[in-house]
């Protein structure tokens, strides 16, 4: 990944930070964006800072490599192609685009609200398909190809209970990578979708796991979820997802493209 430059959304925490971390390690430059400000009331865990974001840029720059931050909002298409835009301008390329950003509303069906509903497809779906058109006619235009990563979900590739609107959104998500594989492809252009299970990010807060918890007294039949992972007494941390992110990103998978990838310790499987 050398002199290669990384789009990443979600990059203040979590998932997000240690793509950023491990890419940058590998030897690419990056573009961070967070929202880093207040998400739907209806998410149960906290939101990312701009200090956070700060941070992620600190520990890319302890790997020698150069960052690009902005706070920007992925729904704002607009100003995530100008953030882009910019960020190319002074790193020179785009090579890799890692569209991480999305939230998760645990709930019952007939807890979501239309603004719940809307607010997860506005951020997972709009922003994911956002985050690609700002960023693909920069690789195209590069003519060096490139690799395009949507992080969908475990929930992108099997049924989960109680989380309806995130569910549609993921599952919209590995969509979106299949067609844009296959339009891209003519610029050698790969375009895959990663799918983790349970991971320790905020997403995986306690504040989560509780709402999880008292959705499932509504059905104690489909209490289980993530837990169907076929690895036992094992969790996968973000450094996990970054290694086959790191993969992804890279020449090793070069002829990897339309794919969808489970990283979920069997959950898909089962």
């Amino acid at each position: 990944m050398t002199d290669r430059v990384v789009l990443i959304t979600g990059a203040a925490r979590g998932q997000g930070r240690a793509h950023a971390e491990r890419l940058s390690a590998d030897g690419a430059d990056v573009i961070l964006v967070d929202i880093a400000a207040p998400l739907p009331p209806s998410v149960p865990y906290d939101s990312a800072t701009p200090d956070d974001l700060a941070e992620t840029a600190k520990l890319v720059a302890a790997n020698g490599r150069r960052a690009f931050s902005a706070c920007v909002d992925i729904r704002d298409h607009d100003a995530l192609c100008e953030a882009v835009d910019a960020g190319v301008a002074e790193l020179g390329r785009l090579d890799v685009i890692v569209a991480n950003a999305g939230i998760c509303v645990p709930a019952t069906w007939d807890k979501v609200s239309p603004q719940d509903f809307q607010d997860t497809i506005d951020i997972n779906v709009v922003g994911t398909w956002n985050t690609v058109m700002a960023g693909a006619k920069h690789i195209v235009a590069g003519g060096r190809g490139g690799s395009i990563i949507l992080i969908s979900s475990a929930a992108g590739l099997t049924m989960e209970p109680f989380m309806i609107a995130y569910t549609a959104s993921k599952h919209a998500v590995t969509g979106l990578a299949r067609s844009f594989a296959a339009e891209l492809g003519k610029h050698r252009i790969r375009v895959n979708s990663l799918h983790p299970g349970s991971v320790v990010t905020p997403m995986g807060s306690v504040e989560m796991v509780e709402a999880m918890v008292e959705a499932a007294t509504s059905n104690p039949v489909l209490r289980h979820g993530f837990s169907k992972q076929v690895i036992p007494d094992s969790v996968a941390l973000p450094e996990d997802i970054a290694d086959a992110v790191a993969w992804l990103a890279s020449d090793q998978a070069k002829y990897v493209t339309a794919a969808a990838i489970p990283v979920d310790l069997g959950v898909t499987g089962t």
